[in-house]
């Protein structure tokens, strides 16, 4: 899709989405609690730790810890779940691309391993998708940003490092942790359009929809859910991505946003081998707030007039 379609449809999406959430930053009486600490899986520490017990030492390899998954969780959800018949998701996000086109999405990277592989198989099927890129993945592996920017897809903010708690913070600090995103994507691909938002978890609030209003993002929840990074105690691989294919068939419909993830999900790129083919000869797939292609008007049939009377 040409550079200014996509700003063009950008500019309708963002432009509705300030409209519904406003962009107003919340006036309410700042909160007496304390700010909870980014929570990551690999930053969780056992419920029955001593308190005196020395802190683990950070795992070598940062991309061996992965984000907490992008469940939604109603205990930062200040706007609760959508409206049945509803387009919008919790704090006004928005659940469809507002058009026939199906989006997919990939969550948590970029992945030095699994971000290159899903490129791949894009390119293959001439498909276009959206990633929702973490800061400090970015900061890691700045070259696959530029990788996925090089190859046409679109970029979304995901914040710093993947906070579930982040819609119940201050504007202020809210603002800060998104700009030192979209900083740490501009050092990679100066000039780069951000034109999405996503909460982790999908943890929206009305607040946080307003200040990535503000900056110009739109926040795009989802419609579609394979729960992709749930590997249950019982499920073999095989298994697992025959579930989350199937569940992706029976879900996606015209207009549907697909929640997957790139990152630490080799499963989910096998998933795909098999889902782009059908997806692609099924459904119009492309970019949030792009316009479906034109159908091609039917050639008219020619007009023979008839010979006049000798």
């Amino acid at each position: 899709m040409p550079a200014e379609q996509r700003r063009d449809g950008f500019g309708a999406v963002n432009a509705a989405a300030q409209a519904v959430a406003g962009v107003q930053t919340e006036k309410k009486k700042p909160e007496q609690e304390p700010q909870a600490a980014p929570e990551r899986e690999d930053q969780r520490a056992p419920e029955k730790q001593e308190q005196d017990s020395p802190p683990a030492k950070p795992a070598p390899e940062p991309t061996k810890a992965a984000p907490a998954p992008s469940e939604p969780a109603a205990e930062a959800t200040e706007a609760g779940a959508k409206k049945p018949g509803s387009d919008l998701g919790p704090g006004s996000s928005l659940r469809t691309t507002g058009s026939k086109v199906v989006a997919l999405t990939f969550d948590d990277g970029p992945d030095p391993v699994q971000t290159p592989k899903i490129l791949e198989l894009l390119s293959q099927y001439q498909v276009k998708a959206t990633f929702c890129l973490v800061g400090a993945q970015v900061k890691r592996h700045p070259e696959i940003v530029r990788q996925i920017v090089a190859e046409g897809h679109t970029l979304c903010n995901h914040t710093w490092d993947h906070s579930l708690k982040i819609g119940k913070d201050q504007p202020a600090k809210i603002k800060d942790d998104l700009d030192r995103t979209n900083a740490a994507i501009l050092a990679a691909v100066p000039g780069a359009q951000i034109p999405f938002f996503r909460a982790p978890g999908g943890n929206f609030t009305e607040r946080l929809v307003g200040v990535a209003a503000n900056g110009g993002m739109t926040s795009l929840y989802w419609e579609v859910d394979p729960r992709d990074w749930e590997h249950p105690e019982n499920e073999t691989e095989p298994q697992h991505i025959a579930r989350m294919v199937r569940d992706i068939q029976k879900q996606v419909r015209p207009g549907a946003i697909v929640l997957s993830h790139d990152f630490n999900q080799p499963a989910t790129i096998k998933a795909y081998e098999k889902l782009l083919p059908w997806l692609t000869e099924n459904f119009t797939l492309g970019i949030p707030g792009a316009q479906d292609e034109p159908e091609t008007p039917a050639t008219p049939e020619p007009t023979v007039t008839p010979p006049a009377d000798s």
